[in-house]
């Protein structure tokens, strides 16, 4: 009877140490095969959020955005990540923070250059904040 129960105990610990494992390496999905639900200009999306957080909040938060607008200042994290901040007309502007887990064929922008990023919407926090952004061509 002992040896049945620890067969058992050994075999759930297997079981659960390989389910744990698989949960921790697994990726999360590349954002560019993701599609997108709305599309704005960088100045509109802080526009909205500046006139109205609460309804900004639960028309753009949670959901991928695809946004245009002109580069403001651009920089590459540690691990390689672009992060570009993108010009809104106000001192504050979109902080769109690229996906670490797609392979980016441009990673250098420069300010003034125009281009549009699709991103998950996270919300306000000064700027607006998209995460997990890639290039839309």
């Amino acid at each position: 009877m002992l040896k049945k129960i620890v067969i058992f105990l050994l075999v759930a610990g297997a079981l659960g140490a390989g389910i744990g494992y698989y949960m921790f390496s697994k990726k999360v999905p590349s954002m560019a095969g993701e599609a997108s639900v709305l599309s704005v200009s960088a100045e509109q999306l802080f526009a909205d959020f500046s006139a109205d957080e609460t309804a900004a909040t639960a028309k753009y938060v949670g959901k991928i955005v695809t946004v245009t607008g002109k580069v403001k200042e651009s920089s590459v994290l540690e691990d390689g990540t672009p992060k570009v901040m993108l010009e809104t007309g106000s001192d504050f502007g979109v902080s769109c923070e690229f996906d670490p887990n797609t392979k980016h064929p441009k990673t250098q922008f420069q300010p003034g250059e125009a281009i549009t990023v699709k991103g998950n919407c996270a919300g306000l926090s000064f700027d607006v904040q998209l995460a997990r952004c890639v290039v839309v061509q």
